[in-house]
């Protein structure tokens, strides 16, 4: 079921994460170049300290997602969890590591 875009969405307010649900950045050579697309960005709806809550504006799926860095990992965890609004979770990839 396709969500509308949340009433507190906000053209002015954008982050630029990969969505969870479709991907849409993934074939996008700006987007793995680690820069700003103007094509593939998110709606950034609210957030509470360091966790942001979105809105894909392709695919209008909703999730919450802690940007603290080096938050503690298990060492064989190979993906954040990024809790959906509707209470579900979902792996997300994380930033590649930079002292490996």
């Amino acid at each position: 079921m396709r969500l509308p875009i949340d009433p507190q969405a906000d053209d002015a307010r954008r982050a630029w994460v990969a969505c969870p649900a479709c991907d849409d950045a993934r074939t996008c050579a700006t987007c793995s170049a680690g820069r700003n697309c103007r094509d593939h960005w998110r709606y950034l709806i609210a957030n509470q300290g360091p966790v942001v809550h979105l809105q894909c504006p392709n695919c209008t799926h909703l999730w919450s997602l802690d940007t603290r860095p080096g938050r503690a990992r298990r060492p064989d965890e190979r993906t954040e969890r990024a809790e959906c609004v509707d209470g579900t979770e979902q792996d997300v990839r994380p930033e590649p590591d930079s002292t490996a």
